[in-house]
């Protein structure tokens, strides 16, 4: 099956490259989507409900780790289940979204010269064919079992999402695109490092960078070159992250990407790089350094949270907003991660709830950008008369951005701070309180001002055609959350309970 979930979009993708007509390859987005979710679904049910694990070499077999010698290359345990599905889930909203999304902008390629933004018929099998295999790195990232392979992985993802993010072949996206590139090589090669360091760490073991050896062998580990492996792959993997002060590629990154991409980037690839910091993060703690990791986990956790406050604040542009939102609730994950105990369950809670939540925002923004022609905060007023579908989305998505009841970043907020306060860490409480209070003020002025505010008719101006197509996935997520608040179903908290065990979580 794991095979399955890899070849599946790779094939897809290479297909989308040859296939000339255009309705041929949103089809085969389309389905591909489908056929992922639908063996993604059937993994998730099997691995909650009956604790199966999946190897690539065996099939599935209720062990974790299931071969006794060499080293298992794929697997997947409830950690990597659950962001399979993370994952799968966003892409299969953002296909359906991505079939209306290319039709318009064949039908209608316009220019704003204010904006400087410019609509164009950019190659869609280019767009598409990277698409899927964007999807099929992200699948090898989740199914990775070795430390070597998951890097490589995560770079496949930088290399595939770049030429998305280049998709309107404007001045200030392939600004944009070096930028990524650029800075998250460097991030990627300072992880190559922490790997060398890994593997310098369990030579005298004999441990490799097997995920399976390491864990079982980490008491043998040289501790010193331990941390500077962590240290190389939390800066390596934190710049891919978003984490600050290795953020400064996220913003405009997220700014110029068409929407569909920019909720994949936050919803989904932020999720593959914290991936890579958890599995090293686990092998650190069950090498006795969970108190040293955990201690920069908080540090840049709140730093994080710290640099979106601040940034909110000035921000002009609403997809850049987003974006910066992105950056908070990257710093929340780690801030979860670090206090450890019940956190981690609320960090992986967050990790959902936030990729719906905000893959649903950026999804709703491609159709304020359609209806209003501009990014700039300043210049949308009174989204509510033109576009009152679009309006009323964009208002529920800060609502439960900003983790407000019920919603299921509430729930993942408070389960954080109820550890920090149980811990003791009442500095970190009160911080972390006080910058969710700054980024919620910050968030409100701009939304409320964009849908309520005051706006200048047009002559000839008329309500903007909403389509269904880009606002039903912003719709099923935003639902999705708002239930995670209310009620989490039994497998569900059974696959996030198992996913914070993996690293080392209580409940």
């Amino acid at each position: 099956m794991i095979a399955a979930l890899m070849l599946l979009p790779l094939a897809a993708g290479i297909l989308a490259f040859i296939i000339r007509n255009d309705k041929a390859r949103r089809a085969l987005l389309l389905w591909t989507a489908k056929g992922h979710f639908l063996l993604t679904a059937l993994m998730v049910y099997l691995q909650a409900a009956y604790g199966i694990v999946f190897d690539l070499h065996a099939g599935f077999i209720p062990a974790l780790y299931p071969r006794v010698s060499g080293a298992v290359w794929f697997a997947y345990d409830a950690l990597g289940v659950l962001f399979l599905g993370i994952t799968s889930l966003l892409f299969l909203g953002a296909s359906h979204y991505a079939v209306t999304y290319l039709a318009a902008e064949k039908r209608d390629p316009g220019e704003d010269a204010d904006d400087g933004f410019i609509f164009n018929n950019a190659p869609e099998a280019v767009f598409t064919g990277c698409l899927l295999l964007f999807l099929a790195a992200m699948t090898a990232v989740t199914a990775s079992r070795h430390m070597g392979l998951l890097w490589a992985s995560v770079e496949a993802t930088t290399l595939l999402s770049a030429p998305l993010i280049y998709f309107h072949r404007h001045k200030r996206s392939l600004e944009a695109t070096w930028k990524y590139l650029l800075i998250c090589s460097v991030g990627i090669a300072l992880a190559l490092m922490g790997n060398l360091f890994l593997g310098a760490a369990g030579l005298k073991s004999g441990a490799g960078l097997d995920l399976a050896g390491l864990l079982s062998k980490a008491g043998a580990l040289d501790k010193p070159l331990l941390k500077a492996a962590f240290l190389f792959l939390f800066v390596g993997y934190g710049t891919k992250m978003g984490l600050s002060p290795f953020h400064t590629w996220l913003p405009d990154a997220h700014s110029e990407a068409p929407a569909v991409v920019s909720a994949l980037l936050s919803g989904a690839l932020l999720n593959c790089a914290f991936l890579g910091i958890l599995r090293v993060n686990s092998v650190c703690a069950s090498a006795g350094l969970a108190a040293f990791t955990g201690g920069i986990l908080i540090l840049f956790g709140l730093f994080s949270i710290l640099t979106a406050a601040l940034f909110m604040l000035g921000q002009r542009d609403y997809k850049r907003l987003l974006a910066y939102s992105s950056i908070e609730h990257m710093g929340i994950l780690a801030l979860g991660i670090g206090l450890g105990g019940g956190a981690v369950f609320g960090a992986m809670l967050g990790a959902l709830s936030h990729s719906l939540a905000k893959a649903g925002l950026f999804f709703t923004s491609g159709v304020v950008l359609a209806a209003e022609k501009t990014k700039r905060i300043a210049d949308v007023r009174g989204l509510w008369r033109r576009a009152p579908r679009t309006a009323a989305l964009w208002l529920a998505g800060f609502f439960l951005i900003t983790g407000t009841p019920p919603s299921g970043i509430f729930l993942a907020k408070f389960i954080i701070l109820r550890e920090a306060v149980a811990l003791k860490h009442y500095w970190l409480a009160g911080a972390y309180l006080g910058l969710l209070a700054i980024l919620f003020a910050g968030m409100a002025s701009v939304f409320i001002s964009m849908t309520f505010g005051e706006h200048e008719a047009k002559p000839g101006e008329k309500p903007f055609a909403e389509p269904s197509g880009m606002l039903g996935p912003a719709a099923a997520f935003f639902a999705c959350v708002i239930l995670a608040g209310v009620f989490i179903p039994g497998w569900l908290n059974d696959l996030l309970a198992a996913a914070a065990r993996d690293i080392g979580g209580k409940l």
